[in-house]
């Protein structure tokens, strides 16, 4: 089965907490600070492998999560660092965010690696918050969260050649003979189901790839048939071969099909639409009618596009394609990308590491929320005056006080932290 988008879930590891813990040994049984940093949470990381060609492993496997970093322990001893998870992906994958919906990654190359979801760091332990006032610390850092995100994947082909037209114009035929591609051929309207590629070998050294684009119909740029669903495989491509049945045994007109598709590109990507394009008339064994075949011929070139002849069942002309192909390529430079990937530095909201925090009032009751804030509270130890105290300090480094004192807080007013209650003093 051909799969090629799939929506998955991704969650990191959390990092590891900070320990509080103290020396104890023999002969200093009151000892200093000794909990050692807890370790960074495993990341979700995306690598092209080369052996996969379609996202079915993704059909029943919809949530993947990293493991946590382990927590610090006693004499200075750091957590483990959790590995990460790796996720393979077919080369030419694309990474969706859901949220956004913009494009965050393009693994469009052998060796392509994408971090989707960064691991958390581990917490500090009670070592490093030692100061000249503060000699016997008793409490650490929490770990950060990990975080936590839902992507779409989205397979587009990787292929040099892309081959657009009708069900049943020849398409298949045309590359299971220069290909050793053995797509399924027959004689009913959207034979092809998925996207079929092929390398095409010119002479030594010189080759290509080739995709067999299921057949259009009008309001496929809508989804309409199957083919909203195809047309991304064709995004890549740096040539588009359009195949013309010029028999007309199907009882449509040649030119007619031609404008059609065209326009289904045109209004499913306008950039698509520009790509350079030849035309070939198959199926030229069936038409002996010359006149017929240089008024199809005069009304595609007065549109611009050079036309080509072939009939893919007796091979005549297909050679020659193949050559015109292969120089067309090569005259081809940079083409403009169809799609652009964001920068997501600013698309992950959930990332525990960054101080941001949302204060709403009710009822005359300040509610302050914020993974950050959460992460601090987890940290803090109020039974202890320094671990207080650097909690307070810390809502005042981030600009907490501050705005809650801009939104009108005042003495004794209640103060809702992460669903811990407080009482503002100022």
């Amino acid at each position: 089965m051909f799969i090629d988008k799939v929506k998955i879930h991704l969650k990191s590891g959390n990092g590891g907490n900070g320990a509080v813990a103290w020396r104890r040994e023999k002969y200093e049984p009151s000892g200093g600070p000794a909990g050692g940093n807890g370790g960074r949470g495993g990341s979700v990381i995306f690598k092209v492998d080369l052996s996969f060609n379609t996202l079915i492993d993704f059909r029943f496997k919809k949530k993947f999560k990293a493991a946590d970093g382990e927590n610090g322990r006693n004499k200075r001893q750091y957590g483990k660092d959790s590995k990460d998870l790796i996720i393979a992906v077919p080369k030419g994958t694309i990474v969706r965010d859901v949220e956004s919906g913009l494009i965050i990654a393009d693994l469009s190359e052998d060796d392509s690696i994408y971090v989707a979801a960064k691991g958390g760091r581990g917490g500090r332990g009670n070592i490093h918050f030692t100061t000249a006032t503060r000699q016997a610390p008793a409490f650490a850092e929490a770990g950060r969260k990990g975080q936590e995100r839902e992507v779409i994947l989205e397979l587009k082909m990787i292929a040099d050649v892309g081959l657009l037209g009708f069900p049943n114009v020849g398409k298949s035929t045309f590359l299971s003979t220069i290909t050793a591609a053995k797509p399924k051929i027959a004689n009913y309207h959207f034979t092809t189901l998925s996207p079929n590629l092929g390398v095409v070998k010119v002479e030594a050294g010189k080759s290509f790839v080739i995709a067999d684009i299921p057949g259009l119909i009008e309001g496929a740029h809508e989804g309409a048939g199957l083919g909203h669903e195809f047309l991304r495989h064709v995004e890549r491509t740096k040539l588009l071969v359009h195949i013309l049945d010029i028999s007309g045994d199907e009882g449509r007109d040649p030119f007619d099909d031609f404008i059609k598709i065209n326009e289904e590109l045109e209004k499913y990507n306008e950039v698509l639409a520009k790509r350079p394009q030849i035309v070939v008339f198959n199926k030229t064994d069936l038409m002996d009618d010359e006149e017929i075949l240089a008024y199809y011929r005069e009304k595609i070139e007065k549109l611009g596009y050079e036309v080509y002849y072939m009939s893919a069942a007796t091979m005549q002309g297909v050679e020659q394609l193949k050559y015109t192909i292969w120089q067309k390529l090569s005259s081809i430079g940079d083409l403009e990308p169809i799609f652009e990937v964001a920068d997501e530095s600013e698309l992950i909201t959930n990332d525990a590491n960054k101080p941001k925090f949302e204060i709403e009032i009710e009822n005359g009751i300040y509610y302050v929320e914020g993974d950050w804030i959460e992460l601090l509270l987890n940290s803090t130890n109020f039974a202890d005056y320094d671990s207080s105290s650097y909690f307070q300090k810390r809502l005042r480094d981030v600009g907490l006080i501050e705005s809650l004192e801009a939104m009108g807080a005042g003495q004794d007013d209640v103060v809702i932290v992460s669903g811990m209650e407080f009482d503002f003093f100022e």
